[in-house]
Parts: structure tokens; sequence; C-alpha cells
């Protein structure tokens, strides 16, 4: 495969000797994730949405050395040939693919096979950002796949948190670190937005995933925003108001889809006063947000409250008025905590819980993804999934930004995904 398409949609020029050493960071932070894991740990599949520790290893390196080093480096030399089917994710254009729901069967190549592979690729990695002259196609190129690695260290946070919640034994991922300060849940208010004709989308600095583009115009009716995400005090409210059993309440997928699967609280929830974390089973915090719902239970909360979700519009314009900052990964908490002291009258925008919108996952008006490989990268799963924004405390700090776009099913729980209110003004 020799896929030379246009990533102009993807990356401003960058220059590779800025990269170099960002790859090495991002590498290592990976491996960072995956250390405190048993091998037994790295090769468990615990549900198809979800992929083993070992394979998120090996895909993030399979995405270098097929679209960077193969087409970019004369007579590189493959660690293993069955490694380009193995570990494409969904790459039709790359050829096969092992089935998804089979990842977990790969108990070969072992976990040391696959750290042998990665040392493979970051060898020649490194030997090209050394000797290669500053080119924007493959600083593109090169940024495209570390933010790819980015989106895979969460995948690997969050489903390792739903593989050890499996275990009887409900094990921690890592210890709890020294908790902050207890802290209350501010007040609901809401913040109001004035109509007209707004832009979003990105506004081209720096790095973007294409399904971020282009930047374009919207009208916008007037509409206010929770100042704060839904807390688990408030989400119990919604539970204890038989909120799971009034129908009304309910999309009628979701109606069935609850009934179908006996769901009647927040995926984790061991019962209302604990609940599975990455520190093991922990207190359920009443005035942090709530977490590991899906949208049809945002939608059923925000209908019981007399409100709505957001659009992406909405939140994307409102966020643009505040920081990016908040609690990520890095913050080591690996758990969504209660709001801090806000300088603005909107909290937790960012990190903590992405938060839901009831918008579809659908293309901006112009959009136009890459020819070849890269173009099945974001479009063609803009069907049947609706966008979070925001980020969550397992989303790497670097990675987010105003414009970003998260999207998964309605169904989707294992991400750390909460919400906030809107309404119409």
């Amino acid at each position: 495969m020799n896929d030379r398409a246009p990533l102009a949609d993807f990356a401003q020029p960058t220059l590779l000797s800025e990269l170099a050493p960002r790859y090495r960071v991002i590498r290592a932070a990976t491996e960072g994730l995956a250390a405190p894991l048993s091998a037994e740990d790295c090769a468990i599949q615990s549900m198809p949405d979800a992929s083993p520790v070992k394979w998120h290893l090996a895909h993030t390196s399979w995405f270098f050395e097929t679209f960077v080093l193969e087409p970019h480096v004369p007579d590189y030399r493959f660690y293993d040939a069955a490694f380009r089917v193995l570990f494409n994710s969904y790459y039709n254009a790359v050829g096969d693919k092992h089935p998804r729901p089979q990842r977990g069967l790969l108990s070969r190549p072992s976990l040391a096979a696959i750290n042998a592979y990665r040392a493979h690729v970051d060898a020649a990695m490194h030997a090209l950002l050394a000797r290669t002259d500053p080119s924007s196609r493959l600083g593109a190129l090169i940024e495209l796949g570390l933010n790819h690695e980015q989106q895979h260290q969460e995948l690997i946070l969050t489903d390792v948190k739903h593989l050890l919640s499996c275990n009887p034994l409900k094990p921690a991922y890592a210890p709890v670190r020294t908790a902050e300060a207890p802290a209350s849940a501010q007040p609901l208010e809401w913040v109001e937005f004035g109509e007209g004709l707004v832009e979003i989308g990105h506004d081209g600095a720096g790095f973007a995933f294409d399904n971020e583009t282009p930047r374009h115009r919207q009208y916008l009716a007037a509409f206010a925003l929770a100042s704060r995400p839904v807390t688990n005090a408030e989400y119990a409210a919604f539970v204890a108001d038989d909120g799971y059993c009034r129908a009304e309440l309910w999309l009628s997928e979701g109606w069935d889809w609850i009934n179908a699967n006996s769901i009647a609280a927040p995926l984790y929830r061991g019962d209302r006063a604990r609940q599975f974390t990455l520190h093991g089973m922990q207190p359920v915090d009443g005035h942090a947000p709530v977490c590991h719902v899906s949208l049809f239970e945002a939608d059923a909360y925000a209908r019981w409250a007399g409100a709505r979700l957001p659009t992406e519009t909405e939140w994307e314009i409102a966020a643009a008025t505040v920081p990016v900052e908040g609690r990520f990964a890095e913050d080591g908490a690996l758990h969504p905590l209660p709001a801090r002291r806000e300088r603005t009258p909107l909290a937790q925008l960012f990190g903590d819980v992405w938060e839901w919108t009831q918008s579809a996952y659908a293309p901006y008006p112009g959009f136009r993804p890459a020819t070849g490989a890269i173009g099945e990268y974001n479009g063609k799963f803009m069907c049947n999934q609706y966008v979070l924004r925001g980020g969550s405390c397992a989303t790497p700090r670097a990675h987010i930004r105003v414009s970003y776009r998260n999207f998964f099913p309605a169904t989707a729980r294992w991400q750390f995904s909460g919400f906030r209110l809107a309404r119409d003004s």
C-alpha cells in the first residue's frame, strides 16, 4: 500500500524537528499506561467494542509503519508481514483485517513480541526524523499518527476499566492518588447566549482532524447552557423517581434498549453508594459529574428535568468563551471529580467527562475526506453516531481543543461520558 493522499485537512505544516521530541514522549506515554498491567491483562478483550491493550500497542505502531515508514523510507523492512492483517483496524484500502470481535483470541504474538515490534518501528521513525528535511506533508502525516496514538491512549484506559470490571475480584488498575480537598457541587445556574450567525469548526491554527473542518457559519437561536455537568446526586434523584421505568421520558429505541438489557443505572454501579473505578470499588461522590451514561440516558434525564441536551454548535460557542483547562489523564485522578471553583460561569467544559450533545455525527458543509486509505479515518463513520465534546479524565491534555468532535453510538457507555443541560431562551 502506498498512500500519498493530500493531508492538508489534518494538520498545518509542521517542522519534523518539532515532532521528534513529541514522538518520544507520546510513544513512552502509551507504554507507561500498559506498565501496571500483566501480560494476561494485556491479552484479554472484554467485549467487541473494546480491544486488548496488546492490540492497541501493536496497532499504533502499525499506523506509523503503514502510513509513514513504508511510503517514505526506501527499502523499509516490515517487522512481520502477518502484522499487516492482524493489526489493521478498519482500513479497507490497505487490505484484509483480523475480525475486531476476535482480537482477544490472539494469544500470539506475545506481549514481548509486540514490544519488540514497537522498538523496531521506533528505531526506524527516529532515523527518519533525524535525517529528513522539514516537510509539511510528512510533518502532517506524523502529526496525525501522534494524535491517533493519543486516541488509543484514552482507549487503553477505558478498555482496561471495562476489562477489570468483569473480574469478580474488582482489581484496581492504579492506586488512588492523594485526593483533592472535598468539594461541593456548585449550584446549577444558567448561562445565556444570544441568537445570531456564528462560526464553528477548526480555525486553521495547529492540528485538527478532518471532521472538524471546514469552519463554517450557522444560525443559532438564543439558548441557555447549564453552568456545570449533571452530578451523581442529581442523577440519583432521577433514578429514585422511577426514571428508568417511565416510557414517556425515553426515545423509543432507548426504551427498547434499556428493557432488553435490564439497564437501571449508569454503567459500573455496584449499588447506589459504590461504583467500579480504575482504582477499584469506590464510594459514589454525589457532587461529581455522573458518568458512563448513554445518550439515551442523558436524553431521558434532560426530559425529566424539563430541559434538553445542547447541540454541538451551542456547546462549541459556549466553550469558545473559556480556556481549555480541566482535569485530564495527566492529572492521574482517572475518574471525574467535583467542579473546582472556576474563574468563569461555565465549569468543567473540558476534562472530567465527555459531554453528550443531541447532534448527529455528520459532515460539516463542504467536508471532503482525503483520497486513499487515510480518508477512511473519520468520514466513513458519519452514520448512526452522536457527537460528544470536551474530553475526559482519560483524555491526554494536549489532545483536546474547542473544535474536537468525538462520536459514539447512542448506546455507548464504557467511555467517561456525561452531560450538561441546555434549554431554549
